[in-house]
């Protein structure tokens, strides 16, 4: 169970920011990080226990059947990242306390990345792949929210819809890898996908699987060529770039490589695709980072660059390469989390990052040039730095890879090119910022930040140097159980040693070191080349790019949509009649030799009049009202049909959505014209006759094939466990309430949303009432008649009673909670439509939405409560219980669930009819023009 906490206390702590926002900023932070601190402390009880290989996990049935469970698992490597996750994020909420200003939403801003920190720990402790997509998701929604922070800047706003889309799409093609994976293997839970390593393989959709798997990692982990969103993103605050872009969700995608590792790897496809995408990403991160002035710019590109490091040592074919990638994901998240909030400290302070400006400010903030020199060094692999060692394993796995055959010495020259490039960008990183003369033009005297702004880079550098000096002292633990994790089994040897003696690695590190500081001297030659080259700007690309689509998109829109319905209905039928018409050209005959009802007077009668009433709605369909009222008689049809055919529960349903369906059309067509101008010409006429009659005879014949041929359906099965598996006797309300709960669930979740969208769309749109009906004659002038207003005030109370009647005996007999909620929802709309809306207002002043959100919580909650005693969402529970003088009674968790669709229905009904009934005005509305 803590496990679970690890990742519900952040959760919970998107709101605590929120409840503080009156308060001090101070306050604000602290209550913020009370969440994460708790989650870290759990997490670090359980180290031991980690360390030592065991699995912490927690489970609880969502939909069994579909392989939708929720399961939390702490392994070494989810432990390895959600240390990060939480400890970095507690250093950036106290970075953020001193960097937002005064005209900065604190309490947003922490609800945001709260939201962020959630979702991060969702992907790292999810053991069931689908809910790694779901919290995968959550990441782009929520760093979309924090990049686009300053919302009222252009490029934040640009680079946060550039993050969102790319990161999205990656997203969707991660979702259809995990669809295969789980439909490959026959389980979506993630140990026993990582135990099938050969079934997936071997499979012939292994390729796809695998391409489809490595775009989501790629573009969320900004690897070649879907690199560019990940720069455009450093318009977000400091502390976003701190966590989000060099400790957390740019880390997403590198943790899928990890954590399919074990299932995925070991194939020449996944070398290959994998290997290059991280050398490209690499050389690319590394080159481009050289020539960026802004200093975060220059972060960015080197935050690519170590990104295709770790991608490229997991497309290694050697177990201790991805070792090497595990370590270097510590040491990365260290100095580069510490680099952007030192870079955050410098433009806080001086209000500049462009390094052409920053110019000696060692002289001004000597303690911070400190610690941005160190961390700079670990990056650049310097030893005794952290950075060193995983650099140092870096190479020597480069130099026993046979990627490439006889060329494969191709990788250690290119991976030493890299590391000469990133000496470079340190180094230039050093000098141009706190050497190089004086500072150029700032709009500000640089100084050093408050003491406690500064504490999280101290923090973090000292990390750096700790690692670097004892590194098997500090992180051998950690590393051990999280490579175990990656490799699902024993690690190879290996050493965290500082000194392996002279070897071509440190020769290689040697190289990097001498010729990183000479490309740096002799950067000039350099920069005049790539100035030379012409310019890209990915933002403008992508914007019009977009743009572009968006076009296109119109155009097609434009063409499918030209505003005819007729066309809409028109094009649907044909499909309909081809689709549906082909099949029943193949059949031999019709008829299926199943024996037929007798026609008797009753079916005879009732059909008569479904026919007539069909016939005139039709005829009289310009004259609204007349075709209102002839529709109506079509349902009532209907719903004596039902309850010919012994289906009284589906008569109660279509009699009741019928009467308020006919008040919803009478509110509507009360603001539209009473009668409709024939408009359509003699040809299509012809044309939609002879469609209409296409479609009818294809649905009869369609109709007579099914109900002539003997067919089983899954009806007997429960008719069989209605009583034993649901407790009640009524099938279709069991079915409703128990076997198919969560549909249920889902369909007043969407009529509540379509309320409240209606609800939305109709606030505060006042449309003049007519003066008179169709024919002119004008309204009578009481408004509200006394005999409908008596005659609905006495029937309200009746009406509320038999809605309690009908929803308790709906567990065994015809009845439940959405014909009560009807039931009660028309003797509410009836007292609107007699007395008027401020009537009822002031004596039942209810807010529905309100009312639409409780029902909601009750159905999910009945759902949830089945967690606490270990059983399925939704799972039921009924029992017989003898009181006195009442005798034996039935009690059944679905009762509660039946309430809450009930008051849905209550809710969302009233809340259309009553918005619908809101909009009359005595006044005629005047246009903004006009005043």
């Amino acid at each position: 169970m803590n496990v679970l906490w690890i990742a519900l206390l952040p959760m919970l702590g998107t709101l605590l920011p929120l409840l503080m926002a009156k308060r001090s900023r101070t306050a604000c932070a602290l209550v913020t990080a009370l969440a994460p601190m708790l989650a870290l402390a759990i997490l670090l009880s359980h180290t031991q226990s980690v360390f030592a290989g065991q699995i912490w996990q927690f489970q609880a049935d969502w939909i069994p059947l579909l392989g939708l469970n929720v399961h939390f698992r702490l392994d070494g490597l989810a432990y390895l990242f959600a240390l990060l996750i939480l400890a970095i994020g507690l250093l950036v909420i106290l970075y953020a306390r001193y960097y937002l200003s005064e005209q900065d939403s604190m309490p947003r801003f922490y609800a945001y990345l709260m939201l962020f920190m959630t979702a991060m720990l969702g992907i790292v402790l999810s053991g069931n792949i689908l809910q790694i997509w779901l919290f995968w998701e959550l990441t782009s929604i929520s760093s979309f929210l924090l990049i686009s922070f300053w919302w009222h800047k252009s490029e934040a706003r640009r680079g946060a819809r550039m993050a969102l889309t790319i990161t999205g799409a990656g997203g969707l093609c991660l979702l259809a890898a995990f669809i295969l994976l789980g439909n490959i293997v026959g389980s979506y839970e993630l140990s026993v996908v990582l135990e099938q390593t050969d079934l997936i393989q071997n499979h012939a959709y292994y390729p796809v699987l695998l391409v489809l798997f490595l775009l989501g990692c790629f573009t969320k982990s900004a690897q070649f060529p879907f690199h560019f969103w990940l720069p455009n993103a450093m318009a977000a605050p400091t502390p976003v770039s701190a966590y989000l872009h060099s400790a957390t969700m740019v880390k997403a995608g590198i943790f899928l490589l990890a954590r399919f590792y074990p299932a995925l790897s070991g194939t020449d496809m996944w070398f290959l695709l994998v290997s290059l995408t991280g050398l490209a990403t690499l050389l690319v991160g590394a080159y481009l980072a050289l020539f960026k002035h802004d200093l975060k710019g220059l972060l960015a590109y080197s935050t690519i660059s170590h990104l295709g490091l770790i991608t490229l040592l997991f497309g290694l074919n050697s177990p201790l390469a991805a070792v090497a990638g595990v370590f270097h994901i510590i040491n990365h998240a260290t100095f580069k989390a510490s680099l952007f909030m030192a870079a955050g400290i410098i433009d806080h302070e001086s209000g500049c990052r462009d390094m052409r400006r920053l110019n000696g400010l060692w002289q001004f903030m000597p303690i911070t040039a400190t610690l941005m020199m160190v961390a700079a060094a670990a990056m650049a692999g310097v030893p005794l730095l952290n950075g060193f060692l995983s650099k140092e394993m870096f190479f020597a796995e480069t130099l026993e890879q046979h990627l490439l055959g006889a060329l494969s010495w191709i990788i250690p020259l290119l991976a030493t090119v890299a590391a000469i490039f990133s000496v470079a960008y340190s180094l230039r990183l050093i000098h141009d910022v706190f050497f190089n003369g004086q500072p150029k033009g700032l709009t500000k005297t640089p100084h050093e930040p408050p003491r406690y702004m500064r504490l999280p880079v101290e923090i973090l550098v000292a990390l750096c140097l700790v690692v670097g000096i004892a590194p098997a002292w500090v992180v051998g633990g950690l590393l051990q159980a999280a490579a175990t994790a990656v490799l699902a089994g024993p690690t190879p040897e290996y050493s965290l040693a500082i000194w392996h003696g002279f070897n071509l690695p440190l020769l290689m590190s040697a190289v990097a070191l001498t010729a990183g500081v000479f490309m740096y001297v002799k950067r000039k030659q350099l920069f005049d080349f790539q100035n030379a080259l012409p310019g890209v700007d990915t933002l403008n690309i992508f914007e019009r790019s977009i743009k572009q689509l968006c076009h296109q998109a119109a155009q097609c829109y434009d063409w499918l949509d030209n505003g005819s319905l007729q066309r809409y209905m028109a094009l649907l039928l044909t499909a309909f009649v081809v689709l549906a018409g082909l099949p029943l050209i193949q059949m031999e005959t019709l008829s299926g030799g199943r024996a037929e009802i007798p026609v008797d007077a009753v079916n005879a009668t009732g059909a008569a009049m479904l026919l007539i009433s069909a016939f005139a709605t039709v005829v009289w369909h310009r004259k609204r009202v007349v075709a209102l009222l002839m529709i109506s008689v079509v349902g009532l049809m209907v719903s004596i049909a039902f309850t010919r055919f012994s289906a009284p529960d589906l008569a109660l349903t279509q009699l009741s959505v019928e009467v308020v369906t006919v008040i919803l059309l009478m509110l509507a067509l009360f603001f539209l014209p009473h009668k409709t101008p024939k408009q359509s010409e003699p040809s299509k006429v012809v044309r939609d006759l002879g469609l209409a009659s296409l479609v009818g005879i294809i649905v009869g014949s369609l109709s007579y094939a099914i109900m002539t041929r003997p067919f089983s359906t899954i009806s007997d099965f429960f008719i069989a466990n209605a009583k034993t598996g649901g407790g009640g006797t009524n099938v279709v309300n069991v079915i409703l309430v128990d076997f198919r709960g969560f549909d249920t669930l889902g369909e007043i979740a969407v009529l509540g949303i379509a309320a409240l969208g209606i609800f939305k769309l109709l606030t505060r749109i006042p449309v003049f009432k007519p003066s008179s009906d169709g024919e002119g004659r004008p309204w009578a002038r009481e408004r509200h008649p006394l005999l409908l207003a008596t005659v609905a005030q006495s029937i309200l109370p009746l009406a509320l009673m038999v809605s309690v009647f009908i929803f308790f005996r709906g567990h065994n007999l015809p009845g439940g909670g959405f014909i009560a909620g009807l039931i009660t929802a028309v003797a509410i709309i009836l007292l609107y439509i007699s007395q008027g809306v401020d009537w009822v207002k002031a004596r039942m002043n209810i807010e529905y939405q309100r009312v639409v959100a409780v029902g909601l919580m009750i159905a999910l909650l009945t759902g949830l409560a089945s967690w606490a005693f270990e059983r399925p969402f939704l799972t039921s529970w009924f029992d017989y219980f003898e009181l006195p003088l009442f005798g034996q009674i039935e009690l059944a968790s679905a009762i509660a669930f039946d309430l809450g669709v009930y008051i849905t229905v209550v809710g969302a009904t009233l809340l259309i009819l009553s918005s619908l009934g809101k909009m009359t005005t005595s006044h005629r509305p005047i246009h903004r023009e006009q005043i």
